[in-house]
């Protein structure tokens, strides 16, 4: 009768090794590996340019727009403002100010990204004129700040404030930003359609 040795066989260490040791280091190389691969192959978003019709005004920095190539219609959100909110003051007359302006109208639209709710933020040309620079002129909204940035606007959102246009009429008018953390979002109104 054979005795069974009381040390493990090279074989069965290598195995454990393998399975204790390589294998999960392994598997977690995969994600790593399929991530990069993935990259690699994506090319960076390029803006997106087209010409589309504004078929709804949400508020006054969200809007819908039919692309007059066809397909599905997409919702944008003006890129580098902040529109008061619907149910905060000067926000109803934003959106008031955008629905006469767009709706219904013929625009270029450049999509450069985006956000985490799958809406395209947006330049929109109307006329040849940068419809949030016209927004902030008027006072209809702020240029939105990020970091120590004053935003893309802070010229037209200077002069707006320095002739007390709009929502700067009140130089303690709320941002937006700080208005949706103290209230949470607001109810739904109506949304100004064609």
């Amino acid at each position: 009768m054979h005795a069974k040795p009381l040390s493990p066989t090279l074989g069965t260490i290598t195995r454990r090794f393998l399975l204790v040791c390589v294998w999960p280091v392994a598997l977690l190389q995969v994600p790593a590996a399929i991530a990069a691969s993935a990259t690699a192959d994506t090319p960076p978003l390029q803006p997106q340019r087209y010409s589309a019709r504004v078929t709804r005004v949400f508020d006054g920095d969200t809007l819908w727009v039919q692309p007059l190539e066809g397909g599905a219609p997409r919702k944008l959100r003006l890129l580098g403002i902040d529109a008061p909110e619907i149910c905060q003051d000067g926000g109803i007359a934003a959106r008031d100010a955008l629905t006469q302006r767009v709706l219904r109208q013929v625009v270029q639209v450049q999509v450069d990204r985006f956000d985490d709710y799958g809406r395209g933020l947006a330049r929109l040309t109307h006329d040849e004129t940068d419809v949030s620079a016209w927004l902030v002129a008027q006072g209809l909204a702020w240029s939105y700040r990020w970091r120590n940035s004053l935003g893309p606007y802070a010229e037209q959102e200077a002069a707006a404030r320095k002739r007390r246009l709009g929502v700067f009429a009140d130089a303690q008018a709320e941002v937006p930003r700080g208005f949706r953390q103290r209230h949470g979002p607001c109810q739904l109104f109506p949304v100004v359609t064609p």
